[in-house]
């Protein structure tokens, strides 16, 4: 059977994935805010990589075996879950393909929305978990938020990336849901033909065309409740480029995106430029995926 998301409700359970090192602990901080804002449960998974930890490195140096290896993430996790004001449960699994990992524990806990962190060690970025976010951010059922700045309280700054397509209006439901009374930025950023350059459709009224046409549009489809505010932005330029400005510019905290599009967002996200786009983000970042029937 193939859990659907609730269209109504924050989820009731979270995973947080961890290597346990201390470029986790963003993520583990934000991970016990959100299922405090929610009454969520955590659930703190670590697939066992003696790569990450000191302790296990030295076990495993001489030759200690997983049951003790796995003693000491236990022994780890625990500690890094005491004293927070939450209910959460451990999960430790022994070493393997961490994304296959993760996307089945989110299956059998039915968690709704999976953490993870990231971590840029160069200019275009690197993945905290290497390839392995990469890959959930392609084929897992739930959302996946990466985490990247410390947690200063609950998302207020939030922009939802938009090619007008249905996924991205599935993102904007889906964060209006999770995120009620905030004021929501609607972002989409738009190059103008090469046949509009040279004639009478200036960069000024191409935006006001989508503005007044296609926007007008999209809102009228996604039905929101009338208590949810959005507010427009719409940028000439490559997506890339002036989404990191705006989101640098006016200290967005989250991005959220959609699983698919016509153009845009997710055609870069889920392209062969993953990494880079979310490593330039100066911010968190949610995929959200679209509802899925139940079998």
């Amino acid at each position: 059977m193939i859990t659907s998301l609730s269209p109504t409700a924050p989820p009731a359970r979270l995973l947080l994935a961890t290597d346990l090192s201390a470029r986790c602990d963003r993520a583990l901080d934000r991970a016990a805010q959100l299922a405090g804002e929610w009454h969520a449960e955590l659930v703190a998974l670590n697939v066992l990589d003696v790569t990450a930890s000191p302790d296990q490195t030295v076990a495993w140096a001489v030759g200690t075996d997983d049951d003790y290896l796995l003693n000491i993430a236990r022994q780890q996790l625990a500690h890094d879950l005491s004293g927070l004001n939450i209910h959460a449960t451990m999960r430790i699994a022994r070493a393997g393909d961490a994304a296959t990992t993760i996307r089945d524990v989110a299956a059998s806990t039915e968690c709704g929305l999976v953490l993870t962190g990231v971590a840029c060690h160069t200019v275009f970025g690197r993945f905290l978990l290497g390839s392995t976010v990469e890959r959930l951010a392609r084929t897992l059922s739930q959302h996946l938020l990466v985490v990247r700045n410390r947690t200063r309280g609950p998302y207020q700054r939030i922009m939802v990336a938009t090619d007008f397509s249905d996924s991205s209006r599935h993102a904007l439901l889906a964060t209006a849901r999770l995120f009620p009374r905030r004021e929501l930025i609607l972002y989409h950023a738009c190059q103008i033909p090469l046949s509009g350059i040279s004639g009478k459709l200036s960069c000024a009224s191409f935006i006001r065309d989508i503005e007044q046409g296609e926007y007008v549009n999209f809102l009228t489809a996604c039905e929101l409740d009338a208590d949810v505010k959005v507010r427009p932005v719409i940028e000439h330029g490559v997506l890339e480029t002036v989404l990191t400005r705006y989101v640098r510019n006016h200290e967005i905290d989250l991005v959220v995106m959609g699983t698919h599009g016509r153009s845009g967002v997710m055609s870069i996200l889920l392209g062969s430029s993953a990494a880079k786009l979310l490593g330039w983000l100066p911010c968190d970042a949610l995929v959200v995926r679209e509802p899925r029937a139940t079998m």
